[in-house]
């Protein structure tokens, strides 16, 4: 699989697709680009080409962090680079759950590149405001604080992103405890800090500034709720809104492979939003 050195992280991708014009799907939470593959390659045989990508510090790709911003805007900042650097510029922007607040930073700082924003799983609500910190950071400041870098190496999360990319290993062990946990209460800070956001980091005022074509596909569990999903469509003025047949689920996630027998849906719906914003 190939990799590029962006920002002097080295980030894993796959394009999907040999023609048409450019698309970017980015999954959720930490996760590698792999569960997105089935639904990059329905896209791509509407006639598009689909970059996938490890984000720095999930899948296969560096670990490198820091503490200064949110991490997407990291990872909107990142993909920048790596659609200038592959020749893949301006592209579409989507993803889903943390891939669609990724896509939303991208279209604000970076709306030049974007043809675009393609967002599925919109996350917000008070039961992500008080669920996602503690997975994403508060567990591992614990786990840090009591075992220190070993046991982080240990955790399942940081587990599998050692087993893809074994380097990260070292790049873990570098890092004392105390620094480990100072990034990540600096980033638990910048995360809470905007939880009462219509979207995790992303004010009103900006959704509304936002010029670019947006489409927005809900979800349909506790941290997606598809109240989040009708309320970000409603703040991108003139974004369009596709809402699957399904019932919202009184469950906190329900994984995105779960979705799978409404991917040919979703490929079509995004690919007829992109064939009308391209002409």
């Amino acid at each position: 699989m190939p990799t590029a050195n962006i920002r002097g992280v080295n980030l894993r991708y796959q394009i999907i697709g040999d023609e048409g014009p450019y698309v970017t799907l980015i999954t959720g939470g930490r996760r590698g680009f792999d569960e997105f593959v089935p639904l990059a390659e329905k896209v791509a045989a509407h006639g598009f080409r689909v970059l996938l990508h490890d984000r720095r510090n999930t899948g296969a790709s560096d670990i490198s962090m820091q503490g200064n911003e949110v991490e997407e805007a990291v990872w909107a900042d990142d993909l920048n680079e790596l659609l200038h650097h592959l020749g893949a510029a301006p592209a579409f922007i989507g993803g889903s759950s943390s891939g669609a607040r990724t896509a939303l930073m991208f279209g604000l700082r970076h709306p030049e590149t974007a043809r675009g924003l393609l967002l599925l799983r919109v996350s917000g609500g008070a039961f992500a405001a008080a669920r996602l910190p503690e997975n994403y950071y508060e567990q591992f400041i614990r786990i840090a604080r009591d075992g220190g870098m070993e046991a982080i190496c240990q955790t399942p999360e940081y587990g599998e992103r050692i087993t893809a990319n074994p380097e990260n290993r070292k790049r873990l062990m570098a890092l004392t405890a105390e620094e480990f946990i100072d990034i990540q209460t600096r980033l638990r800070d910048l995360f809470v800090a905007g939880a009462d956001l219509p979207v995790f980091g992303v004010t009103e005022a900006e959704l509304n500034s936002i010029k670019l074509p947006a489409i927005v596909i809900p979800g349909n569990d506790k941290i997606h709720d598809s109240r989040s999903g009708r309320a970000v469509h409603t703040m991108i003025p003139g974004s369009e809104i596709h809402v699957l047949p399904m019932e919202d689920q009184d469950v906190p996630v329900v994984p995105f492979e779960d979705w799978e027998a409404h991917e040919p849906e979703i490929a079509k719906v995004l690919a007829d939003f992109m064939v009308r914003q391209a002409a």
